[in-house]
Formats: C-alpha cells, sequence, structure tokens
C-alpha cells in the first residue's frame, strides 16, 4: 500500500520493476555482543510452533548499512535481538536463531520488512556508534528516552571470519527465524495471517574486517509514560537475567542479500 500508485520501488524491486543488485554494494558495520540467560525466560518469548534450542544465548546487534542500491546511495541502521530456536511444523523443522524484535532507524525498510517479509520491526533513534580508541558505545532511543545502551571494548583483530552465533554452534543454523503476523481488521484480537518465516543461511558476503573483544549491554527499564507503545517490549528484555556474558565482536562486511530467498515456513 498505497495500491493504486504500482507496486513500490524496494530491496527487491526497483524503481523499473528489476531486481536491485546489491550484491557487491552494501556495506555493514556490526557490533555485536551476547549473553547467557535463564531457558525460561526466552521460552515466553516464542510463538506458536517453536521451541528453544542449545544453550539460553541472547545476541544483541548493532548494524550500520551505508551505500545500498535500493536507497540510491544511502542507508540506516538496525539494532537486532536473537536466541536460537527451532520452528517445528506440519512440512518444515528448522533451526536457527529466532529473531523476536529488531529496529530500525528508517521507515521504508520497516514497511517493506514486515509486509513482504515477516520480520518483527519497529522504529527508533539509532545514533551512529561512538568509537573512541578501542571502545565502541551504541545506543537507542525513542523520542529522546533511552531506553538501550551496548559498548565493546579490548577488541583484537581475528581472522576473517563471520562469527558463529553463541549458543548454535557450529553448522547448527538453517538461517534467522521469523514469525510474520497481520491482525484481522475488525475481527480484533484475531489473525489474518499468522505463520513462521526463514530467512536462509548461505548468503555470500565479503568480510572486511574482523575484531573479537569484551562486550556489555543493557535494555533500560521502562514505563509507559516515556514509551508509550513499546515500553512492554523493552521491558521484558530488561527482565532477562544476564547470568554470563558471551563474546564480543565487530565485523565490517559488504555486499548481501535482498532476501528475495525468504520463505514461509509451515
Amino acid at each position: 500500500m498505497p495500491y493504486g500508485f504500482g507496486p513500490t520501488p524496494g530491496p527487491r524491486q526497483g524503481p523499473n520493476g528489476d531486481a536491485v543488485d546489491g550484491a557487491h554494494t552494501a556495506q555493514k558495520f556490526t557490533v555485536a555482543t551476547g549473553f547467557l540467560t535463564k531457558a525460561e525466560h526466552l521460552a515466553r518469548l516464542l510463538p506458536p510452533g517453536f521451541v528453544l534450542a542449545g544453550e539460553p544465548v541472547v545476541t544483541v546487534e548493532f548494524h550500520v548499512l551505508s551505500g545500498l542500491n535500493w536507497l540510491a546511495g544511502r542507508g540506516y541502521s538496525m539494532l537486532q535481538v536473537r536466541f536460537p530456536a527451532k520452528f517445528q511444523g506440519v512440512a518444515d523443522e528448522v533451526t536457527g536463531s529466532f529473531l523476536p524484535v529488531l529496529w530500525e532507524n528508517l521507515a521504508d525498510p520497516i514497511l517493506s520488512g514486515r509486509e513482504e517479509l515477516g520480520f518483527a520491526k519497529l522504529w527508533c533513534d539509532l545514533p551512529p556508534p561512538r568509537i573512541y580508541q578501542n571502545r565502541i558505545s551504541c545506543i537507542a532511543s525513542w523520542l529522546s528516552h533511552q531506553f538501550f545502551e551496548l559498548e565493546v571494548c579490548d577488541l583484537q583483530d581475528a581472522d576473517n571470519e563471520v562469527p558463529v552465533y553463541p549458543g548454535l554452534g557450529v553448522g547448527k543454523s538453517q538461517g534467522t527465524l521469523h514469525y510474520k503476523y497481520i491482525p484481522d481488521t475488525q475481527n480484533w484480537g484475531s489473525a489474518a495471517l499468522a505463520h513462521a518465516c526463514l530467512s536462509p543461511s548461505g548468503t555470500q558476503v565479503h568480510v572486511e574486517r574482523l575484531r573479537l573483544g569484551h562486550g556489555r549491554v543493557r535494555f533500560l527499564e521502562t514505563n509507559w509514560e516515556q514509551m508509550p507503545t513499546q515500553f512492554h517490549i523493552v521491558s521484558a528484555l530488561a527482565a532477562l537475567p544476564q547470568l554470563e556474558r558471551r563474546g564480543a565482536w565487530v565485523l565490517e562486511t559488504s555486499g548481501g542479500s535482498d532476501l528475495a530467498e525468504q520463505r514461509k515456513l509451515s
């Protein structure tokens, strides 16, 4: 939507209806860290058909994207939360990292990502990371209320490989799992559409640089007055016990997929 003007150009369709080549242009700067938590807390965030897999390790990632062809060279930022899970359906059984929520600071990828792909996207302010000496700090806020902070330090260069998500183990992830939910008009409280989705792994990206270090992450206590439409989400993430820190990294890559390979699970 809006329907009457023809298809909206986006990551999977250019202004003339042609595919957008982003394989060699997109640049991504990622700051990430993880922590071990209690399995029962994560289980509460899972939709129907999902169960936990591996260790209950939460990974939080702050991404800065630039040079995107579908945005005519512009970019935007993302804040993602994920943890290991398995979808057990009638036809599909898939293990990967479940993405219960992510924030972006631009409406266009939020709309296309929610409607076309089924990503659980929300909006917030994501200022550029602050880089000082060997420390990188990231924050997120909503209309001046800061609700998130992430910091990595003691960074050391490592072999240029995409990091394995903690908790899943080598070779176990089949991609990123989502739950697409569209409420039904008039029948409030019911779903017009609800199903699992998969962003398959295996997309080739070129790793420019990888650094490993130590990190910490915190979702700040937030009430309804500070963040009326999202306080319940932030509060649930803030309530996750952090039992043990699990790795931190800064990853610089180029290339990537337009996610046209996204598929519905049943």
